[in-house]
C-alpha cells in the first residue's frame, strides 16, 4: 500500500520566503510602537472616559455626570467663559503675530534675527509667570496701576482679575506660536505671483488682499486653531489672574485638587476634550491643504528695501520686542525687590526657598533631571518612530495606524493627560468581564518615570512631525543601496540617517527640554511629595501667597531654558561650520 504524498503548502512557503530577518525586526518594532502608544495614550484616555460615565462608587450612570454638570450654573458657565476668552485671545494673538511675521518676511528691516529671538522668549516661561508679572504691572499695587509708584500724576487700573487678565496673559503665550506658524506660511509664497501683480499695475493694498492673504489663508486658519487650543486648555494664567472668572481648565483643578472629586474632574476633562478635538481636526485639514500649496512653489520672495514700507514695520517690531523684554525685566526686578512696592531695594532673599512650600531648589533640580530625561527619551522614541513609519516599505496598514496614533497626543490637553494617567496607572488591577486583571503599569505611578512619560506623550506629536519632515527630505536611495549591499537597516540609521538629520534631532531635544521645564498642566496631578517640580512649586507658592518667591522660581526656569537654548545655538553653529568646511571644494577628505 503506497502512502499518499505529504501535501506541500506552496503559498505559505512562498510567503515566508519573502520575509527576511530585517523585515521581521521592522515589523516587530512597529508593533511595539503601536503597543506603546496604546498603553500610554489610548488606554489612559479610555479609562478617563469610562470614569466620567460612573459614579464615585464605580457604578455605571451613563450621562448623569454631564447632566449634573450643565445643571450647575457655577460650573456650566465655565464652558462659555472658556470659549469666549479663547476666541478673543486667538483673534488678538494671531493678528499681532501676523503683523510681526509679515515684517520679518516681507520687509527689509534690520535685526530680524534679534526680533525673532525676542518673540520666542515667552516659550521659555511657564504661563504662571505671565499672570504673576501682570499682577506686578496691573495689580492693586502694580507698577502701571500706581503710576510708576507716584512718579506719574495718574495710574491705569484695567481691572486685571478676570477675563481681562486671562486674555492679556494668553496673548503673550500664544503670540510666539502664531509668529512661527505664520512666518513659515509667508516664506512659502511664490514670488512669481507678486511679479505678475506688479506687472499688471496692482497697488500694494490690492496685492495684499488678492495675493498675500489668499496665499497664507491655510496658515492663518492653522494659527487660529492652534491658538484656540492652547488658550482653551491652558491652566497657568487663569489660575493666577482668573479670580472668580471660571474656565474649564481651572474647574478641573478645583474638582480634583480642591474637592477630591475625581469623577467630576473626569467629566469636565471630557467636556474640555470635545472642542479641542474638533479644533485639532480642522487644523489638520488646513495644514494638509497648506502643504499641498507649498509643494507647488519654488521661487522664494526676496523683499526689496522700501523706507516708506519698512520704517513703520520696524518701529512696530521694536515696540513689541521692547514690551516683551520689559515684561521679563519686571519679572527679574520683582524677584529681587525686598517688599513690593514698599521697599524696592534689591535682595536675593526671595531665592532662598528653604522657608517656602513647593520643594525649593530640590524642585528645580528635579525639573532639570526630568526635562533632560524627557529630552533624551522623547527624542529617541520620537525619531525612531518617525524612521520606522517613513522608511519602512510595505506594511501599509500598520504604518497608517502607527502614524495616526502618533498624531493623537496633539489633541490631548495636558490636564487631560495628567488626570487620565491617575486613573490608569494608579489602578492596581482592572475588572474586565468579571475577571480581575493585574495592572503591570501600576509600578510606574508616583515615580520620575511617569513624569517623563507624561511629558514624552504630551509633546510627542510636534517632535514626530519635525522628524518626519527631516526624514522626508532624505533620498530613499540610501535605504535601497544599503539593502542591495546587505547593510543592516540599523547600521544605515546610525551611520547615515541620524548624522544627516542631526539638526532636527537637536531641535526635537530642545523642544522637549524647554517645554518639560515650563509645563505644569500634566505633571501637577502626577508628581509625588518626594519628587517636587519647579513649575508646580510656582503654583503652590502662588496658592500660599508667596508671589515674589514664585516669581523667583519662574525666573530660574526661564534662565535654565535660555542657557540650554544658547548652548544649542552654539553647538549647531559649530556643526554647521564643520559641515560647510567638509563640503568645501578642494577638500580631499570630502
Amino acid at each position: 500500500m503506497n502512502s499518499a504524498p505529504l501535501p506541500t503548502f506552496r503559498p505559505l512557503s512562498r510567503f515566508f520566503s519573502h520575509i527576511d530577518g530585517e523585515r521581521l525586526v521592522r515589523a516587530a518594532l512597529l508593533a511595539f510602537l503601536c503597543l506603546w502608544l496604546i498603553v500610554s495614550v489610548v488606554l489612559p484616555l479610555s479609562t478617563l472616559v469610562v470614569k466620567s460615565l460612573c459614579d464615585k462608587a464605580g457604578g455605571f450612570v451613563g450621562l448623569d455626570n454631564f447632566i449634573r454638570y450643565f445643571q450647575t450654573p457655577a460650573l456650566a458657565v465655565s464652558l462659555g467663559n472658556s470659549l469666549w476668552v479663547s476666541g478673543l485671545t486667538t483673534i488678538l494673538a494671531v493678528g499681532l503675530g501676523f503683523a510681526y511675521a509679515y515684517a520679518l518676511t516681507r520687509t527689509a528691516i534690520p535685526a530680524k534675527g534679534f526680533f525673532l529671538g525676542v518673540a520666542m522668549m515667552p516659550l521659555f516661561a511657564p504661563t504662571l509667570l505671565n499672570g504673576i508679572v501682570l499682577i506686578y504691572l496691573f495689580g492693586k499695587k502694580g507698577l502701571v496701576t500706581t503710576g510708576f509708584f507716584g512718579l506719574l500724576p495718574f495710574g491705569l487700573d484695567i481691572g486685571l482679575y478676570g477675563a481681562v487678565g486671562i486674555v492679556i496673559a494668553e496673548v503673550l503665550y500664544i503670540f510666539p506660536q502664531a509668529v512661527l506658524l505664520l512666518t513659515m506660511a509667508l516664506r512659502a509664497t511664490d514670488a512669481r505671483f507678486y511679479e505678475a501683480a506688479r506687472s499688471m499695475g496692482a497697488s500694494p493694498g490690492r496685492v495684499f488682499f488678492t495675493v498675500t492673504l489668499p496665499g497664507v489663508r491655510y496658515g492663518l486658519v492653522s494659527a487660529c486653531f492652534v491658538g484656540f487650543i492652547l488658550c482653551f486648555t491652558d491652566f497657568g494664567a487663569p489660575k493666577v489672574v482668573g479670580g472668580f472668572f471660571n474656565v474649564l481648565a481651572t474647574d478641573i483643578y478645583k474638582q480634583v485638587i480642591g474637592q477630591q472629586n475625581f469623577v467630576m474632574g473626569a467629566t469636565v476633562s471630557v467636556i474640555l476634550l470635545v472642542p479641542t478635538v474638533l479644533a485639532f481636526v480642522a487644523d489638520r485639514v488646513s495644514r494638509k491643504k497648506q502643504s499641498a500649496m507649498i509643494a507647488a512653489r519654488c521661487v522664494p520672495l526676496v523683499p526689496c528695501p522700501d523706507s516708506r514700507h519698512d520704517r513703520p514695520f520696524f518701529f512696530f517690531c521694536l515696540a513689541v520686542a521692547l514690551a516683551v523684554i520689559g515684561f521679563f525685566a519686571v519679572a527679574v526686578f520683582a524677584s529681587l525687590a525686598r517688599v513690593w512696592p514698599y521697599d524696592l531695594g534689591l535682595t536675593l532673599a526671595h531665592y532662598d526657598f528653604s522657608r517656602m512650600g513647593g520643594g525649593g531648589y530640590q524642585a528645580f533640580f528635579n525639573s532639570l533631571k526630568m526635562s533632560a530625561a524627557s529630552a533624551v527619551v522623547g527624542t529617541a522614541v520620537t525619531f525612531a518612530a518617525a524612521y520606522l513609519i517613513e522608511k519602512t516599505s510595505g506594511m501599509g496598514h500598520v504604518r497608517r495606524v502607527a502614524s495616526f496614533l502618533c498624531i493623537v497626543p496633539l489633541a490631548l490637553p495636558g490636564l487631560v493627560i495628567g488626570l487620565s494617567y491617575i486613573f490608569f496607572f494608579n489602578a492596581p488591577a482592572f475588572d474586565l468581564f468579571g475577571l480581575r486583571i493585574p495592572n503591570p503599569a501600576n509600578g510606574l505611578y508616583a515615580t520620575m518615570g511617569i513624569l517623563v512619560l507624561s511629558n514624552v506623550v504630551h509633546f510627542f506629536t510636534v517632535g514626530y512631525l519635525t522628524a518626519t519632515t527631516a526624514l522626508g527630505q532624505l533620498d530613499r536611495e540610501f535605504e535601497s543601496v544599503s539593502e542591495s549591499m546587505g547593510v543592516p537597516f540599523y547600521a544605515t540609521f546610525l551611520r547615515v540617517t541620524a548624522p544627516v538629520c542631526l539638526p532636527a534631532i537637536l531641535e526635537i531635544a530642545l523642544y522637549y527640554f524647554v517645554n518639560s521645564m515650563a509645563t505644569v498642566s500634566a505633571v501637577i496631578f502626577l508628581y509625588a511629595a518626594d519628587i517636587p517640580l519647579a513649575a508646580v512649586a510656582v503654583a503652590n507658592m502662588d496658592d500660599a501667597g508667596d508671589i515674589a518667591p514664585a516669581c523667583a522660581m519662574s525666573v530660574l526656569i526661564v534662565a535654565a531654558n535660555v542657557a540650554v537654548r544658547t548652548l544649542y545655538g552654539l553647538f549647531t553653529a559649530k556643526v554647521r561650520k564643520r559641515s560647510q568646511a567638509w563640503a568645501a571644494p578642494g577638500n580631499e577628505e570630502a
